[in-house]
């Protein structure tokens, strides 16, 4: 049992975006002049690689290894992306979920492109079965290619393509003008090729030392934000009436067992407003049941005496989709919430989600992969 004078030790992820997220629960808790002690762990999802998460066959590999440091003692807490979290039955509580973050997705490309002005055919990388079959509802003409790492790393993979076209316009260009010429001649830009590749950033190298397919990628917002990468690197924010946010994504979680120690990080942390939006997400994706198999997306949002509730069910390819947008009752949000995925259930979601299983099943997994550092849809 902690005292008001221990520190509360919190279990999180070891990425820059996990810790940049706990460092977020860190400084609330430490204005409440509680000392917080962040403990990082690897879980089982940061040991595989290239697999996506839904080919894992079950929701939680970025959660568990974090829960189990609380469930033996060794941390009072585990701070997950509420995304990530499983939404079976847990031994832990959420203690505290606070204020959420940016819900939706972003378009990410060198230039700042939108949706619309991909070429026909672009190759678009996402490591989410939810924004893959969005991305072709929308555009069925794109490539959609799987997309895995952390933050940076996905960035890099982005930049890749474009740097490694400029440079090979740039020596193209040189060798036209070499072959006209002599062997003095002017370089056709400001600097050859080499200094030019002297010259790029840090991130820019190792993007250019890379062989990536991809003309843009789609990232959480809420990632973007805590990492500053939306300020580095031009996005485009994708509406949420056709791409629904994942539930619970932009949102933190705080689990604990049920204790007074809980209860007290829930006066400092817990945000009402999020801690009913989420429910209401997080309700109708258990009683669907699409774990992280299905593309599946569900945004909640409180206006007044109701929470607006749109809900997107979608096949892997994109078509055919259901999508509902209700007004819920905010006094019994979270029997609203069930009522309205029994609902869609019916109209034939239960049917999509089924097929969807099916087809993961029938998927193979590589258990020869290792893992580059990986996250899960929020960033992360």
């Amino acid at each position: 049992m902690t005292t008001p004078s221990d520190p509360i030790r919190l279990a999180t992820r070891g990425s820059d975006l996990a810790l940049a997220q706990a460092e977020t629960v860190k400084r609330a808790l430490s204005g409440r002049r509680r000392e917080v002690e962040l403990v990082t762990v690897e879980t089982t999802g940061d040991r595989i690689s290239d697999e996506l998460i839904h080919r894992l066959g079950k929701t939680g590999a970025f959660v568990r290894s974090l829960d189990e440091k609380v469930l033996e003692g060794e941390v009072e807490g585990a701070i997950h992306s509420m995304k990530d979290m499983p939404t079976e039955e847990s031994e832990l509580v959420v203690a505290a979920v606070p204020k959420r973050g940016t819900p939706g997705d972003r378009l990410v490309t060198p230039e700042g492109t939108t949706l619309e002005e991909l070429p026909e055919g672009a190759t678009v990388g996402t490591g989410s079965l939810r924004r893959g079959a969005q991305l072709l509802a929308q555009r069925p003409d794109l490539t959609v290619e799987p997309l895995r790492g952390n933050v940076d790393t996905r960035v890099e993979k982005l930049l890749s393509k474009s740097l490694n076209e400029e440079y090979d316009r740039r020596v193209a260009a040189d060798e036209e003008r070499k072959a006209n010429t002599d062997e003095d001649f002017e370089p056709a830009f400001d600097q050859r090729p080499e200094e030019w590749v002297e010259g790029l950033s840090e991130r820019e190298r190792r993007a250019f030392e890379r062989s990536e397919p991809f003309d843009a990628i789609v990232l959480a917002a809420a990632g973007l934000e805590r990492s500053g990468l939306d300020r580095e690197i031009p996005t485009r924010e994708l509406p949420v009436e056709s791409f629904v946010p994942a539930a619970g994504q932009g949102a933190l979680a705080v689990a604990m067992a049920d204790t007074d120690l809980a209860r007290e990080v829930n006066d400092a942390l817990d945000h009402p407003r999020s801690r009913v939006e989420t429910t209401v997400e997080r309700t109708v994706l258990a009683t669907l049941g699409g774990g992280c198999v299905a593309p599946i997306g569900i945004h909640a949002v409180i206006q007044g005496e109701y929470v607006r509730t749109r809900v997107q069910v979608l096949a892997r390819g994109g078509e055919p989709t259901i999508s509902v947008t209700r007004d819920l009752p905010v006094e019994r949000h979270a029997e609203a919430a069930r009522e309205l995925a029994e609902e869609l259930a019916d109209r034939g979601a239960r049917e999509l989600i089924e097929e969807a299983k099916r087809e993961a099943s029938e998927e193979e997994v590589d258990p020869e992969r290792t893992e580059e550092d990986g996250t899960g849809e929020n960033g992360k």
